[in-house]
């Protein structure tokens, strides 16, 4: 037993081997940049390709344009008010296992985006086809039987009903599981990187993530090119093209594709520890580690709230400048959601090429503005002063290269009995011609036409490009004849300067997108960094991101001046007059880049007012992250006097 007992007996006479302590893979800030970044790509494709989306889906269900846009912002719902109780426990929970729990429900929602298309009918669309009873549904006949394949004897199934419903719940199922992504893994970044890396690592994650929407709207351009229904044994052949406006690409292919992708990005953060060993270590850094907060019971958590959030929103440079994010982000719900849209209607522009052409040029160039931003702070080393002079200066140039915007558009192309006359066509009113028939032609003298009926034409032929030409059109100059499709606008060629100053403008503002979060972490307390950025988002969805859509929806919805009809209810705009589309949709937009300006310009006067206020900021930045955390009386007491400054 002695032997055993000396065996057992650990030695502690004798001195002990000591190993440096070796790093695992998932033990490296730099490698959870690299993860965190592909996650938050995934998560944001998912919100651009229904941005993208949008307007197909808008046709594709009859939605209108404010319906549209509160589907687009409907998963700022669920994140609303979890995003900052989530963000308040900060360090005090397994903040990559959170994450990691919200790509897996990121997932499950995407996948229920696409459901509808699996559950509806085929789409039906008007035809010039001759039916059973001989009978051309869209040209101009003296009799009342005319049919159409847009036919209300059947009324909508179950499953067609709750397509709007369903879309709805998977944006609020995708907005709950962001709630923990963005705020955590920007938090738990800034925790565990050296301040002179943790704006470039930021600027990278910034930049990686815009990348989402990006891929988002390209991989749109892809998948609209192809017909709703490619699944499905159509039992008819395929009468349109691309560029015919009743056209419907496959919108749900890309729901498909992103749920798999969010599924492999939440794999990693199994393996990520809940505290990772810090750029910079030394031994007050691995105490102040050790002493990380642990959990909060729900008593606690709710007694310390109000003080945390009075603390907060006691600073006036975190105030102004998240005011200004909220301009900005409200910007940028409009022309993600809208914009396509826009290049689409005023450009005579196919959803595929609109697209293409935001998230193959607009939105790559304001990625790499959101990069130059992150070098420019991380190479200057920017206080925050420095950091609102770059953004003033970068939104104030933006502003000079937007203006001209409002200037390159095309007018209303003429259209038969709805502009620039409503007066209905006398010359078709005996061709009982449908209310809900949407099947556009150019007439030779360049008066666009709802359809073939209302153009009074009465014989077709199919051509050789497999468009039809319409011939005996009493409402064209000597019975004239017409052509299918729209007769487009004007001024196809200003969509060259429009795109180049679009991308210019979407380039230089991006600066801003790096200095102005830094200067949210930077004046505030190290511990309420995850609870200020939570309250940070809050406020973008409240403020922006939630009403931004339907207020962008109203707008264009203002300017439609023909609604579609369909079993006698209202459907999806079919003609706008372009000059109050152009005019409204942009002005709203200047609006917002003229309120962000604003703010950064009060927030340097705030800063350049109140020395004292700059004097208190840069003491506590100066201060060490292990110093901060091993005496956070300090810098409680330092951070009152920065409050007690700025009032």
């Amino acid at each position: 037993m002695g032997t055993a007992d000396a065996i057992m007996k650990p030695d502690n006479d004798k001195p002990k081997c000591q190993y440096p302590r070796r790093r695992g893979f998932f033990d490296n800030i730099k490698v959870f940049v690299f993860f965190h970044s592909l996650l938050q790509l995934s998560q944001l494709l998912v919100s651009g390709y229904m941005k993208s989306s949008i307007s197909t889906i808008e046709r594709r269900y009859g939605f209108s344009s404010r319906k549209s846009g509160i589907l687009a912002a409907f998963n700022e719902v669920g994140n609303t008010v979890l995003i900052v109780f989530v963000s308040f426990l900060g360090r005090r929970v397994h903040r990559p296992r959170f994450i990691g729990g919200g790509a897996i429900l990121a997932s499950l929602s995407s996948l229920l985006m696409g459901l509808p298309h699996f559950l509806s009918e085929p789409y039906q669309y008007t035809q010039t086809r001759i039916t059973s009873s001989q009978n051309i549904s869209g040209l101009c006949e003296s009799t009342s039987h005319l049919s159409t394949n847009q036919s209300c004897h059947q009324p909508e199934s179950s499953a067609q009903q709750f397509v709007y419903p369903l879309l709805l719940i998977g944006q609020l199922l995708l907005g709950i599981a962001s709630v923990p992504i963005q705020p955590f893994g920007i938090s738990y970044i800034d925790d565990h990187a050296s301040r002179k890396n943790a704006p470039l690592y930021l600027g990278l994650v910034l930049a990686v993530t815009s990348l989402g929407p990006a891929i988002g709207f390209i991989i749109a351009s892809l998948t609209l090119k192809l017909f709703v229904d490619i699944d499905k044994n159509l039992t008819e052949p395929l009468e349109l093209n691309q560029k015919d406006p009743r056209w419907v690409g496959a919108w749900w292919l890309g729901f498909l594709l992103a749920s798999g992708l969010l599924l492999l990005a939440a794999i990693p953060y199994i393996f990520f520890p809940r505290h990772m060993s810090p750029e910079e270590e030394s031994s007050q850094q691995q105490t102040a580690e050790a002493q990380a907060p642990q959990e909060l019971v729900l008593k606690d958590f709710l007694k310390s709230f109000p003080r945390t959030a009075l603390r907060t929103l006691r600073s006036p440079i975190y105030l102004l400048v998240v005011l200004a994010q909220i301009h900005l982000a409200a910007l940028v719900s409009g022309i993600s959601t809208f914009m396509a849209k826009y290049l689409e209607r005023q450009f005579s522009q196919s959803p595929s090429f609109s697209n293409l052409m935001m998230g193959g040029i607009c939105i790559p160039l304001s990625v790499l503005g959101t990069v130059v931003g992150g070098l420019l702070m991380w190479r200057w080393t920017l206080t925050i002063r420095g950091a609102g002079r770059l953004c003033a200066v970068a939104i104030l140039i933006g502003t000079f290269t937007a203006f001209p915007l409002l200037l390159l558009g095309c007018p209303t192309q003429r259209i038969g009995g709805v502009f620039p006359s409503e007066a209905p066509l006398m010359c078709s009113s005996g061709c009982q011609c449908p209310e809900e028939s949407y099947y556009p032609v150019c007439g030779s003298d360049s008066v666009e036409y709802q359809s073939p009926c209302h153009a009074g034409c009465t014989t077709m032929k199919t051509l050789q490009d497999n468009k039809v030409n319409f011939t005996g059109c009493s409402c064209i100059n000597a019975s004239g004849s017409a052509t299918s499709g729209s007769c487009g606008s004007s001024c196809s060629h200003l969509l060259l300067p429009f795109m180049t100053l679009l991308a210019l403008t979407s380039f230089i503002a991006s600066f801003s997108q790096t200095p102005s979060c830094m200067m949210v972490l930077r004046s505030v307390a190290p511990e309420d960094k995850s609870f200020a950025v939570g309250v940070q988002y809050m406020l973008f969805r409240v403020l922006a991101f939630l009403p931004g859509p339907v207020l962008y929806g109203a707008v264009i919805d203002s300017a439609c001046i023909l609604w579609g009809r369909k079993c006698g209810r209202t459907t999806s705009c079919l003609y706008y007059d372009l000059d109050l589309f152009r005019m409204r949709f942009l002005g709203l937009l200047s609006l917002f880049v003229c309120g962000a300006l604003a703010c950064f310009c009060l927030s340097l006067l705030v800063l350049r007012c109140k020395p004292e206020l700059q004097k208190a900021q840069n003491e506590l930045k100066s201060i060490p992250d292990q110093e901060r955390d091993l005496d956070k009386s300090n810098a409680i007491s330092l951070l009152k006097r920065n409050q007690d400054a700025g009032t």
